[in-house]
């Protein structure tokens, strides 16, 4: 009993706690003081084991057996760690939206906050994979009330009503004084209070060579998009591209591309709200227009592969999720047949349009005038 008080006054733990650090680089202390000696030094990512608390420092060891002091805000507990863990599995299979550059050294979020925890850091310059995107407001109320709640702030109370006090009797208008009439003008006290705007910023959740995944902010990544097909843009914002296939120009291949655009803000419900497939000419040696689409509501993810097409061979396609204006989310897929980019209608979409085809035929055949005039006047 003796021996378990002293090391419950101590701090030493009594089952297996592990953490992970959350900072770029720290260094293992031999005491908790002002002068100390390093005893080692653990990087970004690092698992240890804690063996003591004290204060704001913990002693741990790594699994390479060194032990030492380090302050508590350079780790995260194991259920961040799980939390990163699961990202990683959900997103095993998930084909990539872009590829990217980091603009400067970000962390990585577990959740599309800045709120949330972090763990792993990206380097400035890094390269990543672009899976997701998300939009969540940049100062969430929670947020804000929990930090009030930890300052000890207190909710300020309403003051109690009062009576209103009787006005005096204003003094005599002469004729001449008063004023013309005319439309009145609403005053401060007649004015409603105007909800302060929700402030919204969108996030990419993304993976870099190491396989770690997390959220970072969108507008801290560029996309990795040749300037000769992102001058094309015309003020929107590019949120993901794919290269569909390649094609020889003289001595050189020359990659054809879709491109997914959006509105130029963040807080858009959908990902990208246009499509455009940039196919190379021979002729003059640029990049063209093959297809565009505009005024859709296309969500991530967007896929990629190839299918057999008959006499056309083994063409590239790419299949887009859009939510129709009856709210249901549908799947469309197009092939490219360089430069022609098609719509791969589904067995069930040819018999649909198989069927209002022959209707409209019978129709014209049935009322032949009624149709020769609804044409003239078309």
């Amino acid at each position: 009993m003796l021996v378990l008080a002293t090391a419950c006054k101590k701090g030493t733990l009594a089952k297996h706690e592990y953490m992970y650090v959350s900072a770029p680089e720290t260094s293992l202390r031999d005491r908790v003081a002002t002068m100390y000696n390093k005893v080692g030094t653990v990087h970004n990512g690092d698992r240890v084991e804690v063996l003591e608390k004290q204060r704001r420092f913990l002693r741990v060891r790594t699994d390479g057996g060194q032990e030492g002091w380090i302050e508590e805000r350079s780790l995260v507990p194991q259920d961040v760690y799980d939390g990163f863990q699961k990202l990683v599995q959900d997103e095993l299979n998930q084909p990539a939206q872009a590829h990217g550059t980091t603009r400067a050294e970000l962390n990585m979020h577990v959740t599309p906050s800045r709120q949330a925890e972090h763990l792993y850091q990206l380097k400035d310059g890094e390269k990543v994979e672009v899976m997701k995107r998300a939009t969540a407001e940049k100062n969430p109320p929670k947020a804000a009330t929990a930090a009030a709640a930890q300052s000890g702030a207190s909710q300020p109370k309403k003051p109690a009503p009062t009576q209103p006090a009787t006005p005096a009797p204003a003094p005599p208008v002469s004729a001449g004084s008063l004023p013309k009439p005319g439309p009145s003008v609403p005053t401060a006290k007649d004015a409603a209070p105007q909800p302060k705007p929700i402030m919204m910023e969108d996030w990419y959740l993304v993976r870099n060579s190491a396989g770690h995944v997390g959220w970072v902010l969108l507008r801290m990544v560029d996309l990795d998009v040749p300037l000769e097909v992102a001058q094309y843009a015309e003020g929107q914002r590019i949120m993901g591209y794919f290269v569909l296939s390649t094609v020889q120009d003289g001595d050189k291949q020359v990659a054809q591309y879709l491109v997914l655009l959006n509105e130029p803000k963040d807080g858009l419900e959908w990902d990208f709200n246009q499509i455009r497939v940039f196919t190379w000419g021979r002729v003059k040696h640029r990049y063209e227009t093959a297809y565009r689409e505009r005024d859709l509501q296309g969500y991530f993810p967007v896929k990629q592969g190839h299918q057999v097409f008959g006499k056309e061979g083994d063409l590239p396609t790419f299949t887009i999720r859009k939510k129709n204006t009856d709210g249901r989310m549908t799947e469309i897929t197009y092939k490219l047949n360089s430069p022609i980019v098609r719509r791969v209608l589904t067995p069930e979409q040819e018999a649909a349009e198989k069927a209002n085809r022959e209707a409209t035929y019978a129709a014209r055949r049935a009322h032949p005038k009624q149709a020769s005039a609804k044409h003239k006047h078309k």
